[in-house]
């Protein structure tokens, strides 16, 4: 497929994600007061999309607390700043595995699986615009973990998304993800044209190198929209990548913590680096109206 460069790109940034990052950097957002914060400054520096985990306040590990959840979105829908609103529902579906020898039973202390229902409680009760779909199973990273979302899991939640009226941005770690998702559209599960996000470099998805690449971009869809980001020091060079794909664009401390050798990145200054990437391309930043515009989105009211 011969590239076609996107000319009116919308930037997602990732703030604060799971990984244990919290310890590596005085930048990576705890509190729920610090990611909405956090979040703002990215928006002002030019995010369209927030794309938001919680933590624990005081440990900083990844957490599921709908109270977390709650007062992030209402902090960043109370400020002055608009910008699009993108929460995970990704947690929920981590299994780790004992030995290669005694696999059973589970590391209870580190497995978290949950039902359909329970892993959109928060998409119900905060009602962003946009909401995260893993769309596949794999390993990751970790020698015993498994990321688990079986076909059944995600048609239950895919449903459980459109009916809400929230966007699922389909999360694409390896190829067979996007062959799902394109079966989710096809079965009336997602609506079409859908989202997605290309997770390049993520061990041991899809590695970040420009054919993978090229491979993933063209497994998606011509009237679909996709975004696409990589992991630490080829974060920026994936922004350039995205764009000259066709693209979209993620950058965060979700993915990368430096801003240069030696130099610890905060959101805002990631997101700054992005757009002078983007408009040195000569391509237009585009802000949350407009991106609204594009995917169809509606801002909703919170349930009470």
């Amino acid at each position: 497929m011969p590239l076609s460069m996107n000319r009116e790109v919308f930037i997602t940034c990732a703030v604060t994600g799971s990984g244990a990052t919290q310890d590596r950097s005085r930048h990576v957002p705890r509190s729920p007061a610090e990611i909405a914060a956090s979040a703002i400054d990215a928006a002002r520096a030019g995010a369209a999309v927030v794309h938001c985990h919680v933590r624990d306040p005081e440990t900083g590990a990844p957490s599921r607390r709908l109270d977390l959840y709650r007062e992030v979105m209402e902090r960043i829908r109370e400020a002055e700043v608009d910008v699009v609103l993108n929460l995970t529902a990704g947690m929920g579906g981590d299994i780790v595995f004992g030995s290669p020898e005694s696999p059973f039973p589970l590391n209870e202390d580190a497995t978290d699986m949950i039902g359909a229902a329970e892993r959109v409680e928060h998409i119900k009760q905060c009602l962003p615009e946009i909401c995260t779909l893993d769309c596949g199973t794999m390993n990751f990273a970790e020698a015993d973990y498994v990321m688990t979302n079986t076909p059944g899991m995600l048609q239950a939640m895919g449903r459980m998304m459109t009916h809400l009226g929230v966007k699922p941005e389909i999360e694409a770690f390896d190829t067979g993800h996007l062959w799902y998702a394109k079966q989710l559209v096809a079965d009336g599960v997602l609506d079409s044209p859908a989202l997605v996000q290309l997770c390049m470099g993520v061990p041991w998805g899809a590695p970040d190198d420009l054919n993978t690449f090229m491979a993933m971009v063209n497994n998606v869809p011509d009237d679909w929209t996709f975004s696409a980001f990589s992991l630490g020091r080829n974060q920026m060079a994936y922004v350039a990548a995205a764009v000259l794909a066709g693209g979209n664009v993620r950058v965060g401390l979700e993915d990368n913590l430096w801003l240069d050798k030696g130099m610890l990145a905060t959101n805002a200054q990631l997101v700054e680096r992005a757009v002078t990437i983007i408009e040195n391309m000569g391509a237009r930043v585009i802000g949350p109206q407009e991106v609204r515009a594009k995917l169809g989105l509606q801002k909703q009211a919170p349930a009470a």
